[in-house]
């Protein structure tokens, strides 16, 4: 728990926020349970360091490292191994259930032996997976069309792998065990999901990965990938909840039903055998999704860990509070900041609302904002941090991975979309206080700056992953040396990482990864289902019809679709979502690669704060108290300047650093003064006073204007600000002036 405190210097205003947030549903172990776990998760984010630089050494050598002779591994077993990895820690870590029962009482021991029982099919078919490696490797020929081994495949491991897989499943709802034990149906899971593993390591080592998605393919694959996929949504479903498991479960359904359906959502007829087979491969959860949480997610994951391990953290929030702090309204410009901060390297919105929102958003309560008010500034500035470079809580190295383009392309284009997005909170926040009549924080409520300077070293990790970015560096070895400097750096503080220490930022890493890998094999399935079925190129048609009447209405339908998609998912999974839906209809259309990903990366951000699901949102509401559906519209409200932003890229391509400095500076400054204008417009807040409701409207229209970009409404808009400044400063209309109604006497 997030703990506000203070010493003799004044120095610490903020202690746990590097503490890991405990779920519900997460089980708390103890004894050699709590060892176990300890060394599978810590071995677990482990394993991926020594890989990745393993293949990253060879890359750049051509030479093996000699102490680990397994790397580098071949990348679609790397894969397998990642999302089996995460699947058995995750089943044993959270619990099927939301609630634990008190040990001996509530418990169900009947479902724990019919567990038991669904071990025996379990075992027989990770047995069958084992006897088929053991076939291959001795040098039997592997034919999915032979009779023989197609009745092998289907009667000793598929059918037990799906009944196992099924009742493991449905049990683990049902199940009651007390929050520090293993649980029967869960380590059923586990071996359902090293036996997925096991089969697919074996056939995909030989010619048979070639072989998916025709008849060829052995029934096995498709199998086992029935049962992966059941998984991998229960899973998703413990750690994320049902929005991302509906909206998977209706691109499943779609598969077979979309023969029937009309119009543009019309698609051949596909068989389970063909689809399945298939869509555990890099066509689906195999795909864009797993080869970035495999690798740079999970390494920043790591990167996290060690600045959390080390207290960098509370660091930052308390640099936060001695910048920010002192201004009107102080504890929520501290939230811009220190969300900010910590939610580029933080993978989900909502995670970052509950490390940095117990401290703030009880600040801000303090100080005079509502609760639904301080809720949402907490989730605005939360969500932000997935836009703001470098790391952009991993959305830049998924963009990169699915477009092609440069990461340092990227992190450098989102400069100054990152820059408005924060101007334009920091505007709602400042003006709502400037309204209330807030004040800022008091000296001795604050940490000590000249204290706080001297410990500038710590952003020391940061300064080194970015520059080691921009110096040509690969993100693997960049991301490596900035965990290592991050341990380095420790020994200059209290918080020195030892061997035990590492270990345990290993663990929390291999704690931490699950949740995303989880979410982005989820979104796999959907992608998988795009790409198999066509219904992202009959999307673009769509739009292209749209674009014909109005290109505006196009990029309108678009940026909808992008926030529906978006709506209950975490950021990755969103985005990687919304790129196989939107962004190609959006490069048909004629708009830049660049500049149509930026489009759809924005809105699936923002869906974070879209009501009616707005997942940041609500984590707030919860801390806050207030209601979530006010909170979600008040967060909708403090970002409704964002919403405009990406529709200034496409006006605009100045605004993602494409062009000359003497396009780019003059794009951005009218852009922020637009920005600016919107905020004071929507607030009712313009040049130190409440603003009349014709004031408020001209300044809105005026930043409409200066956001569009181009010269000719930029002056229109500077004139159509000037008139509004000259009717305010001088005429002083009453803020209370009512609306025009039809129909009254003046």
């Amino acid at each position: 728990m997030v703990q506000s405190t203070g010493d003799q210097d004044g120095v610490v205003m903020a202690e746990g926020v590097d503490e890991e947030p405990i779920e519900s549903n997460r089980r708390m172990f103890d004894g050699w349970r709590m060892v176990f776990i300890f060394a599978f998760a810590a071995l677990y984010a482990a394993f991926h360091m020594a890989a990745l630089n393993g293949l990253s050494i060879y890359e750049w050598t051509g030479v093996s490292v000699p102490l680990l002779p397994t790397f580098p591994m071949e990348t679609w077993n790397f894969r397998i191994v990642h999302v089996a990895g995460a699947l058995s820690l995750g089943f044993l870590l959270f619990a099927g259930r939301e609630t634990f029962p008190e040990p001996g009482k509530g418990e169900t021991p009947f479902l724990g032996y019919i567990s038991y029982a669904l071990m025996i099919p379990a075992i027989l078919s990770l047995g069958a997976a084992i006897s088929f490696a053991l076939d291959i490797e001795s040098g039997t020929m592997w034919n999915g069309m032979d009779a023989g081994i197609k009745s092998r495949e289907t009667w000793l491991f598929g059918v037990p792998l799906i009944a196992a897989t099924g009742g493991g499943i449905v049990v683990s709802w049902l199940h009651g065990r007390h929050r520090s034990g293993f649980a029967a149906p869960d380590v059923l899971l586990l071996i359902c999901a090293v036996t997925v593993a096991t089969y697919l390591i074996t056939i995909y080592g030989t010619l048979m990965r070639n072989s998916t998605g025709t008849p060829f393919a052995p029934i096995g694959i498709s199998i086992a990938a029935v049962a992966g996929t059941a998984l991998i949504m229960e899973l998703t479903r413990r750690m994320a909840g049902l929005a991302l498991i509906i909206i998977a479960g209706i691109f499943l359904a779609y598969v077979f039903a979309g023969q029937f359906l009309p119009g543009f959502l019309n698609s051949p007829a596909i068989t389970w055998q063909r689809f399945f087979s298939q869509v555990y491969t890099d066509a689906g959860i195999l795909g864009p999704t797993t080869a970035v949480s495999s690798t740079y997610i999970i390494l920043f994951i790591i990167f996290a860990a060690f600045l959390q391990a080390s207290k960098v953290g509370d660091y930052f929030v308390n640099f936060a509070f001695a910048t920010a702090g002192r201004a009107r309204g102080g504890p929520a410009k501290v939230a811009i900041f220190a969300s900010g901060l910590m939610g580029m390297i933080n993978g989900t919105s909502a995670g970052n609302v509950v490390a940095t929102g117990s401290l703030t958003i009880p600040l801000m309560k303090k100080v005079g904002y509502h609760k639904k008010v301080a809720g949402a500034v907490e989730a605005a500035a939360s969500t932000g941090g997935q836009i703001m470079p470098p790391i952009m809580g991993a959305g830049a190295f998924i963009m990169a991975e699915i477009t092609g383009i440069p990461y340092t392309d990227i992190a450098v284009a989102a400069i100054i979309p990152a820059v408005l997005y924060f101007v334009s909170v920091y505007f709602m926040v400042d003006f709502e206080a400037a309204k209330l009549g807030m004040r800022g924080m008091r000296e001795d409520e604050l940490p000590n700056f000249r204290e706080l300077v001297k410990r500038v070293y710590l952003f020391l990790p940061i300064i080194i992953l970015i520059y080691a970015l921009f110096m040509g560096y690969s993100v693997i070895r960049a991301g490596t040396l900035a965990t290592l400097s991050a341990a380095v750096i420790s020994w200059l503080t209290p918080f020195r990482m030892g061997l035990r220490e590492i270990a345990k930022a290993f663990e929390i890493a291999g704690v931490m990864s699950i949740q995303i890998i989880a979410v982005c094999a989820c979104a796999g399935i959907i992608v998988g289902v795009i790409s198999l079925t066509g219904v992202g190129a009959r999307f673009s048609s769509l739009l292209l019809g749209l674009a014909e009447a109005s290109q505006l209405l196009a990029l309108f339908f678009a940026m909808c679709i992008a926030i529906l998609l978006g709506m209950g998912m975490p950021t990755t999974a969103a985005y990687a979502v919304a790129a196989s839906v939107v962004a190609p209809g959006l490069v048909q259309l004629g708009i830049p690669h660049l500049t149509a990903h930026f489009f759809v990366f924005y809105f699936a951000v923002l869906s974070a704060i879209t009501p009616p699901v707005a997942l940041a949102s609500y984590a707030a509401a919860g801390i806050s108290g207030a209601n979530a559906m006010e909170t979600s519209v008040a967060s909708f409200k403090i970002g409704i300047a964002a919403f405009i932003v990406p529709f200034m890229f496409f006006y605009n391509s100045a605004l993602l650093m494409e062009g000359t400095w003497l396009e780019v500076i003059p794009a951005g400054i009218t852009a922020i003064v637009g920005v600016f204008l919107l905020s004071s417009g929507v607030q009712g807040w313009f040049l130190g006073g409440r603003a009349a409701w014709y004031i408020r409207l001209a300044v809105i229209i005026a930043a409409l204007l200066m956001i569009e970009g181009g010269l000719l409404t930029d002056l229109f808009g500077i004139a159509v600000a000037g008139g509004a400044f000259l009717v305010q400063k001088y005429l002083r209309p009453d803020p209370e002036t009512p609306l025009p109604v039809r129909g009254t006497a003046d």
